[in-house]
């Protein structure tokens, strides 16, 4: 029997789960402080400059989805629920779109874990790496990296998630609201910025695209310990809030993010007797990954 490592939540102080949140939301914090300063400095730096910052911005994109917001998620940060809507709508000026709606389809990707079509060609998983592929494979990786962000737009996430929870689809509205008006604003300031930003916005979207893809590729869909694509690399794990551990966050999504580490422990032989894909590189370099290549050429 696999043992619990879910945490309990705490019934004093700020944080509902563990002190360790504070660095994610300072981190949060920081974004958001570095969007607005690229914006502010855009003038007074050379292109070559704001060149370096826009690809900083769209790693940093990349960055929060996967690891800040990916984690709060799934274990809301704050013991007082109003402070959680508070930083949920931080979260979306940060990333540049909805959390609450973030929250919805990444559920749904946890509800299907990149499921193969029915017999209708349709996936519980809007994420899955095989909802458009061919022949019961994955779609191919550059298509669902750069056509991503024009799929399952906020309309639909809204429809489905009012049917559902009506509060936090009148919420969703309100954080999309709100990064209109941060965009404007930062318009206000300087204009050329932020147009000079919408592509490396885009960039960052694709980077995560790219992240998400090879979370899963050579993953086992039927298999629930081995849903995930693991990748083990020390600084990936420390800068991403344990990430890299994603065979183990899927078997246990509950399970707080410094956990993790510990639950990969608890289950290694099991993990091993199913055939879990671990990768040695961080997931967004997964088509340099040698388990990858080695597995594309296996008979």
């Amino acid at each position: 029997m696999i043992a619990d490592f879910r945490l309990r939540k705490r019934t004093t102080g700020v944080f509902a789960w563990s002190a360790w949140d504070a660095i994610a939301v300072l981190a949060a914090c920081l974004h958001l402080a570095f969007v607005v300063w690229l914006v502010v400095g855009f003038a007074g730096r050379p292109w070559w400059g704001n060149l370096i910052c826009g690809v900083i911005y769209a790693i940093a994109i990349s960055w929060n989805i996967n690891s800040v917001a990916h984690n709060f998620l799934h274990t809301p940060y704050f013991r007082w629920r109003p402070l959680n809507y508070v930083f949920s709508l931080l979260e979306s000026v940060a990333i540049g779109f909805s959390q609450t709606f973030y929250t919805y389809v990444h559920l749904r990707h946890h509800e299907g874990n990149s499921d193969r079509p029915d017999a209708n060609g349709q996936t519980r998983d809007w994420l899955s790496i095989y909802r458009r592929g061919r022949d019961g494979g994955p779609e191919n990786v550059w298509s669902y990296v750069f056509l991503g962000f024009f799929r399952e737009g906020g309309g639909s996430i809204h429809t489905a998630l009012k049917a559902r929870r009506p509060f936090d689809a009148m919420w969703g509205r309100v954080e999309i609201a709100c990064v209109a008006l941060f965009v404007g604003g930062m318009a206000l300031v300087d204009w050329r910025a932020v147009v000079f930003l919408l592509p490396f916005y885009y960039l960052g979207d694709c980077l995560s695209q790219l992240n998400g893809y090879y979370e899963h590729f050579r993953g086992d869909p039927d298999a629930p310990i081995a849903w995930g694509v693991s990748t083990y690399a020390p600084l990936y794990n420390l800068t991403w809030f344990n990430n890299g551990h994603h065979a183990e966050h899927h078997f246990r999504p509950g399970v707080h993010w410094t956990q993790l580490p510990h639950l990969r422990r608890a289950i290694a032989e099991d993990q091993q007797r199913a055939g879990v894909h671990v990768i040695e590189t961080a997931h967004a370099f997964g088509f340099l990954a040698r388990a990858n290549r080695a597995a594309e050429h296996a008979p």
